[in-house]
């Protein structure tokens, strides 16, 4: 049953990550966790690739220009069960308060674009990664599958997440939308990438499909971005070159309401600090008395999608299965085998 009873405080997060620093990132939030609960904050959204902050050298120059980041970034992301992700569960818990984390996932040799949503237990309810690493962060990123679009009961509520140009593909929008969510945190990167030479890649662009996402799904949107400052310089190169594709700020942290509302007031674009938001999920049914896509708004008769949320491997030993968190478990089994004998009476089947 989907309620709508709910109230609570929300924020999002507008900081700068300490790059390619895992342990020093985590600390930061730890600190911004606190910050947030003391001001009654009951659900914490943070930006895409929070920790160990976005690889913007892959947007910067040739993918061999930017090889000696690469084992640093692999070293500094984040495992489902490492230190980091325990001390986060531990401020989540500590400070009875929801979260939602952009995160480098390492998955063995592979890298994962990945939001932990974490309850206020301090639980990992959800793992998700991104579908679809967009352009140049497939150098270095892969893909998530469909187990990846979940929505979960979180917080009161039911809350999803998606990564910066998820909100950029309308299927995966609705098969958000079809499961009822009411919360949605939305994880974006700075908007200081390529100033004034790509404009799909500025705020404009991007606040406007975290505004039409809250008010197409008609629930409310946390929109979390972070901040580039000096500090980035110091990793990504300090030349004119790179401060012309890079530009500092870049924060636009919003929230807002099913009916695309901003419900907040905004930070500069340089400053850190937490955007918050007291929302009131019976809201939500009244902005789908106009129009909800996946219900009295629809036209199943004409329009249906199908969603394959099965997970995938490359290689699966055994049976796989999966539990709530996402996490894959294999269950070794004993292949079944037919054999035809050379004598005897027909088909005689056999288990090895």
């Amino acid at each position: 049953m989907v309620d709508y009873n709910t109230t609570m405080k929300v924020g999002a997060v507008q900081a700068e990550p300490v790059w390619l620093d895992a342990a020093a990132t985590v600390e930061k939030s730890r600190e911004l966790i606190a910050q947030a609960a003391n001001d009654g904050v009951e659900l914490l959204a943070f930006a895409e690739t929070w920790i160990p902050g976005y690889p913007f050298w892959i947007w910067l120059d040739a993918p061999a220009a930017g090889m000696p980041l690469v084992g640093r970034y692999h070293a500094n992301s984040m495992t489902r069960d490492d230190e980091h992700m325990r001390a986060l569960q531990d401020a989540a818990r500590t400070h009875n308060i929801s979260l939602v984390v952009g995160l480098s996932e390492r998955n063995a040799g592979t890298l994962h674009m990945s939001q932990a949503l974490i309850n206020a237990d301090g639980e990992l309810v959800r793992l998700r990664r991104k579908l679809r690493p967009t352009h140049v962060e497939r150098t270095i990123f892969g893909d998530g599958d469909g187990s990846d679009l979940a929505v979960v009961d979180m917080a009161g509520a039911r809350v999803g997440a998606l990564c910066c140009w998820e909100h950029l593909q309308p299927l995966v929008r609705m098969a958000m939308y079809g499961q009822h969510e009411q919360v949605h945190v939305a994880s974006w990167p700075s908007f200081g990438l390529y100033r004034g030479m790509a404009f799909a890649l500025g705020p404009e662009v991007n606040m406007a499909a975290s505004r039409m996402y809250a008010a197409e799904g008609q629930c409310f949107v946390i929109a979390a971005t972070q901040v580039v400052g000096e500090a980035a310089y110091e990793v990504f190169g300090d030349d004119e070159r790179t401060r012309s594709f890079l530009q500092p700020g870049g924060g636009y942290s919003m929230i807002f309401g099913p009916d695309g509302r901003e419900l907040a007031e905004g930070l500069d674009e340089t400053a850190e600090g937490i955007v918050t938001a007291d929302i009131d999920l019976a809201m939500i049914p009244l902005a789908k008395n106009a129009g909800d896509p996946v219900g009295h708004y629809g036209r199943p008769d004409i329009l249906r999608m199908f969603v394959s949320s099965e997970p995938r491997s490359v290689v699966t030993i055994g049976e796989q299965r999966h539990d709530a968190a996402g996490e894959s478990h294999h269950v070794a089994s004993v292949p079944e085998v037919s054999l035809l004998p050379e004598i005897g009476n027909g088909i005689a089947e056999a288990r090895s």
